[in-house]
């Protein structure tokens, strides 16, 4: 039978301190993907940002028409 190797009790505790950052750092993305279910990014609609362009467009003087002629869509 092949001899058992018994080790040390400082490379037990060096694995068992490995063992311990390895969850540390899994606890902290767990942490931050908490964080983020939490306080979700505020989601930017498109329909507020066309209706943001078009109201730019009106401020420079262009008429729907005009906005629709240089989108190429007839009205």
């Amino acid at each position: 039978m092949a001899e058992r190797k018994t080790r040390t009790k400082e490379e037990r505790i060096a694995e068992i301190d490995k063992k311990i950052e390895a969850h540390k750092k899994s606890i902290v993305t767990l942490e931050a993907k908490k964080e983020a279910i939490l306080n979700p990014k505020p989601r930017t609609r498109k329909a507020k940002s066309v209706g943001a362009i078009i109201a730019k467009a009106k401020e420079a003087g262009l008429t729907p028409e005009e906005i629709a002629s240089k989108l190429g869509v007839e009205i």
